[in-house]
């Protein structure tokens, strides 16, 4: 859409965008209450709305199955109106990253151009943060749809609060490089960020690399540099631990479990 077609500000008479955060167990072995990790009023809109762009509808569904138990459903969870994001947009993100054209989301909002409020939800967390989802909310400016973001966990801010590190000043970056001599570049770019401008440089990874991507740390990064990370946030089992390398060097926590989600960070 050009700047002369684009809608400055939403246009009555058409739905909602919400941005519906999910609990942050997605994939874990235990799960906490929802009540523990999103407040009522979140709870309550999700089980109001019907209509959904998610990333995975089997996640969906299950999510959805656990906020009826709470609060009933709108429709019944066969009856609710549920689009998956292409698979491209996982792939590739969602504003043309590397090269690829940028995903034009507008077709999914079709219900709420008809007047149908709509849920954006991601398997863990915020969507749209260190996940998918941006497109479907930059669509919804450019049509005009009003773009409600509910309260609830978001993975990153939670460890960076509990990390010690710069939270006046800090980056996430996504995935480090699989490719061992291209991640170790990676990382002292990274570091470098770090300790020249004070930057916390926050990233994540695939569960079951965490162990891989763990000693990569502690054999690129220099032994004064503060590492932190925070597995299983919100969950009664919730680790989060921050020391200089050195200090990680020698001890005895550890690696990360290869099964529950964990953000990492980097930091002076």
């Amino acid at each position: 859409m050009s700047e002369s077609t684009a809608t400055v500000g939403p246009t009555p008479g058409r739905g909602i965008l919400y941005l519906v955060p999910a609990p942050l167990d997605f994939g874990c072995e235990s799960q906490a209450p929802l009540t523990e990790a999103l407040p009522e009023g979140t709870l309550r809109q999700a089980a109001r709305l019907t209509h959904w762009i998610c990333e995975n509808a089997k996640s969906c569904r299950a999510y959805l199955k656990r906020v009826d138990a709470l609060h009933p459903l709108g429709a019944p969870l066969q009856a609710q109106q549920i689009t998956e994001l292409p698979r491209e947009v996982h792939k590739k993100g969602d504003h043309g990253a590397r090269g690829h054209a940028s995903f034009d989301a507008r077709p999914l909002l079709a219900p709420a151009l008809a007047g149908h409020d709509m849920g954006l939800v991601s398997e863990a967390g915020m969507p749209a943060v260190a996940d998918p989802g941006s497109s479907v909310v930059r669509a919804a400016h450019d049509l005009g749809l009003r773009v409600v973001p509910l309260v609830g966990p978001v993975s990153l801010l939670l460890a960076l609060a509990a990390s010690g590190l710069n939270g006046q000043n800090f980056a996430f970056v996504g995935y480090l490089p699989q490719d061992a001599g291209e991640r170790t570049k990676r990382l002292r770019e990274l570091e470098t960020l770090a300790h020249k401008q004070g930057q916390t440089q926050l990233f994540i990874e695939t569960p079951y690399r965490n162990a891989a991507l763990w000693q990569a740390l502690l054999q690129g990064l220099q032994p004064q540099t503060r590492l932190a990370r925070a597995s299983g946030l919100t969950l009664a089992d919730a680790q989060v631990a921050s020391h200089t390398v050195r200090e990680w060097r020698h001890h005895t926590a550890g690696t990360p479990d290869n099964r529950v989600p964990t953000v990492f960070a980097i930091g002076a």
